[in-house]
């Protein structure tokens, strides 16, 4: 992959333009201040360079912020400086909300099929997950990495401690995979498919973890900011289920947009995109999203939760496992859209 693609983030920005503002522009009123991950192609890119959010929250000021992965957003979250976060990966949030934060998911973007998983330099005689032993492999620690690293060596039967694992953001990867740092890395678009144009070989991708288990990226809101605006939020998903739909309907339109917010050529978007599995607003409250009513607790998104937690406290990453996420999963703001 080009050198624009591993850009892309910075891009990314650029393409935003005005409509970036510095975060400590305080969130106050009807200003909506929405972080995002740079994740590859995505239905929220259509959403943000369609400027669908502002058409959705017309009464609102909408602001973005970009992240360079779940992590680094927590403390913008915690300080209470977003009032959503798209893009975000499931073990960020678990450990948020183990640890306390008032956040809760409102709308299940999708599902990593063949967009993300565990790459492997070409000469560095891997070629199982067991053979990650003893080896370096570059992590963003606390993100959706650390639970699919620990998924996929439980079930080699392999120590979690047994993999050297340095923590570094995506971009980062690139470069120490260059210059011979690392032996595998764990992670997703547009960096997973960098490595694999650089000769990485795929042992695992995250179409191979279970949907009650899975690799998710989702959109959460302030919680208690969501109780006090929910006029708000529902608009905030009905411009992400619009740039879904736009997706669907007219791909080349998307593809486009996808390409110029994130800055790669539409062939790049295109492979990127094909990484997922999408899901529309009337999805949410399906039993593949976030179901409702009493489905809720045996949903794919709230069973996610729960394992999720599970293996991160068996890897120390938080301390106890949640009693409950019923308050942490929000169908009823997209239940609008069901159809």
């Amino acid at each position: 992959m080009s050198k624009q693609s591993w850009m892309r983030g910075a891009l990314a920005a650029c393409a935003l333009g005005a409509a970036l503002v510095p975060l400590t522009a305080a969130a106050s009123g009807t200003d909506v201040i929405i972080g995002y991950e740079n994740n590859g192609a995505d239905p929220y890119m259509v959403s943000m360079a369609e400027h669908l959010f502002e058409k959705h929250m017309p009464k609102a000021h909408v602001e973005y912020k970009l992240f360079s992965s779940g992590p680094a957003a927590m403390s913008a979250l915690a300080s209470n400086s977003l009032n959503f976060m798209c893009g975000l990966g499931i073990p960020p949030f678990v450990t948020a909300v183990e640890q306390g934060l008032p956040m809760t998911i409102v709308y299940n973007q999708e599902r990593y099929t063949k967009a993300a998983g565990i790459v492997v330099k070409p000469n560095s005689g891997i070629t199982s997950v067991a053979g990650l032993k003893g080896h370096k492999i570059a992590i963003v620690a606390g993100s959706q990495s650390s639970f699919e690293l620990a998924t996929f060596l439980a079930e080699a039967h392999v120590a979690y401690d047994s993999v050297t694992q340095i923590n570094m953001a995506p971009p980062q990867m690139r470069t120490s995979w260059v210059t011979g740092a690392i032996d595998a890395a764990i992670v997703w678009d547009p960096v997973y498919s960098a490595l694999q144009a650089l000769g990485g070989k795929v042992l695992k991708n995250d179409g191979q973890l279970p949907r009650s288990a899975s690799s998710y990226n989702v959109c959460i809101a302030d919680s208690k900011w969501a109780a006090k605006h929910p006029a708000l939020v529902r608009g905030f998903v009905a411009a992400l289920d619009e740039g879904y739909q736009i997706t669907r309907e007219h791909p080349k339109r998307a593809l486009a947009d996808m390409a110029r917010q994130t800055g790669v050529t539409v062939a790049v978007a295109r492979k990127e995109l094909a990484g997922y599995e999408l899901f529309s607003g009337a999805d949410q409250t399906k039993p593949k999203g976030m179901g409702t009513g009493a489905g809720v607790e045996t949903s794919a998104t709230y069973q996610t939760l729960v394992n999720t937690a599970k293996v991160l406290k068996t890897i120390g990453r938080i301390q106890q496992v949640p009693a409950s996420f019923r308050d942490n999963v929000a169908p009823q703001y997209s239940s609008f859209l069901a159809h």
